[in-house]
């Protein structure tokens, strides 16, 4: 049979391991981050007119 190991023993067995871990450093790189942005915008303008507007434009070209 097996015998069941209660827990604090298990936490003791990986303690060690833990507390061997290294620092750990976080510093800033030399150059700046670079971030190349490939983006094509491209827009479309529809527009329709009624026939009174139309009419109107036709009758005051200068209205606008």
């Amino acid at each position: 049979m097996t015998q069941v190991q209660p827990c604090w023993r298990r936490y003791l067995a990986v303690a060690p391991i833990l507390l061997a871990g290294g620092c750990i450093n976080v510093t800033a790189p030399d150059k700046p981050i670079v971030i190349n942005l490939n983006i094509s915008i491209t827009q479309e303008v529809v527009y329709r007119l009624d026939n009174k507007a139309k009419e109107l434009i036709q009758d005051n070209p200068g209205i606008f």
